[in-house]
């Protein structure tokens, strides 16, 4: 593992996550009330030993920059660092990155560190839990020039991914983005007794899709990167050209795994979280997620209800206020009666001062938080959101998708963009 080096990549514009990317980079993006997304694939490197490693960003990366800065402070006896690598104009380039590929070819000169063996390339804006030890051990043990993490999916989720075929050594031989005939499908198909007898669970699934993980060895990935004209990005453009020309492995994992890259799916997977029976547990003493020390006080219940909640520290919930299926980030405040179901609230960055309360009370102005007798549902409220009382907020004519300077609905779900104010009454 000391010589392997992990590139996160940071994420595009983000807009299928719109209005959370509206202030904040994809992997800034809060998850499960007190941790970032940025949070999960740099603990899964952490916890499998890989210390050395590089986050690559472009847009709205403040937030991103802040987050790690504040977190990720590493021995410095362990030589281990995790490093942001902004876009920025060079000699050679003064364009922005055109995709994942071009995003690693700008840095290549990062790479070039003689213990540099290996280099893992990663997305920032997946929830899951993976042991790269073991991915590496695979790529080493079949001489591959290049792996790739695969999972089993459904025929209805092979639509949407990139899939592959394999042969009986699982190397790959074919692989075709989002396949949608049933001729396609056919063809992309891998035998369930194959899947079964690598210790994995086919129960219908006979397409494997790709992850977007990959593992290279250094000297092939600088190949690819320098091929002309150049590719622009990962798994549409250098994957599908690497496994005609080099052995590429296929890694197969069957863990949870969720690519929260759209509101729908980050409202989905946000909300599994707070099940009783979670797809994906934080805290399993099996590969702990890491994220930024916070000093602040126990959450404060006050005579309220709540089903199948994750709640932060620092939050507050008064009495009579009922939950069902919620995520409360930290610093949330709720007020009397509040009425919440299916819904993320993000939480706060700071308090409000005695003089603050007082100056909202006098201007009318909500405090931050959600104010008495509101009642919200199947809805995400950003962060420092100023929603007052008896507002409510459960999509009264059913659209699905709509903007205005007040909220964003996407796919029936209501956001309520950062640092909104909603006054007292009203109606979304």
């Amino acid at each position: 593992m000391k010589n392997t080096i992990s590139l996160i990549l940071g994420g595009g514009r983000g807009t299928r996550l719109y209005p959370l990317t509206k202030h904040r980079s994809k992997p800034a993006v809060p998850l499960a009330g007190k941790y970032r997304l940025i949070d999960i694939p740099i603990s899964n490197c952490l916890n499998s030993d890989l210390n050395r490693i590089y986050v690559l960003t472009q847009f709205l990366s403040v937030s991103l920059h802040r987050h790690i800065s504040h977190t990720y402070k590493l021995d410095q006896f362990s030589q281990g660092f995790v490093e942001i690598l902004a876009a920025q104009q060079t000699m050679e380039s003064t364009d922005w990155y055109q995709g994942t590929a071009d995003a690693v070819r700008h840095n290549l000169r990062y790479l070039q560190e003689d213990w540099i063996r290996y280099v893992l390339i990663l997305s920032g804006d997946q929830v899951y839990r993976m042991d790269f030890r073991r991915m590496v051990d695979y790529h080493r043990d079949t001489g591959a020039d290049m792996t790739i993490a695969v999972i089993p999916v459904s025929r209805a989720e092979a639509k949407a991914c990139g899939i592959v075929r394999l042969n009986d050594q699982a190397r790959v031989i074919d692989f075709l983005e989002k396949p949608q005939t049933d001729e396609a499908l056919k063809r992309m198909e891998t035998a369930s007794d194959w899947i079964d007898g690598r210790g994995i669970p086919s129960r219908g699934r006979v397409h494997l899709a790709s992850m977007g993980i990959y593992l290279f060895n250094r000297e092939v990935l600088f190949e690819l990167l320098q091929v002309q004209p150049p590719y622009e990005d990962f798994g549409k453009h250098l994957f599908p050209a690497s496994y005609p020309k080099y052995r590429v492995q296929a890694f197969l994992f069957d863990g949870y795994w969720e690519d929260v890259g759209t509101v729908k799916a980050y409202h989905q997977a946000s909300l599994a979280l707070a099940s009783p029976e979670p797809p994906f547990v934080f805290h399993s003493p099996d590969g702990v997620i890491y994220t930024r020390m916070r000093f602040l006080p126990p959450a404060r219940i006050n005579g309220a209800t709540l089903t199948h909640c994750l709640v932060s520290e620092g939050s507050t919930v008064q009495p009579g206020a009922v939950l069902e299926r919620c995520i409360l980030g930290v610093r949330s405040h709720l007020g009397a009666n509040v009425r919440l179901t299916d819904t993320v609230v993000i939480g706060a960055d700071r308090y409000e001062t005695p003089e603050e309360l007082e100056h909202d009370r006098q201007t009318g102005v909500p405090c931050l938080g959600i104010g008495d007798g509101s009642v919200i549902e199947n809805a995400i409220i950003d962060k420092d959101c100023r929603i007052g009382r008896n507002v409510r907020i459960v999509n009264q004519r059913r659209v699905q998708n709509e903007e205005t300077e007040m909220y964003v609905v996407r796919d029936g779900i209501v956001c309520i963009p950062k640092a909104t104010v909603v006054p007292d009454g009203t109606v979304i």
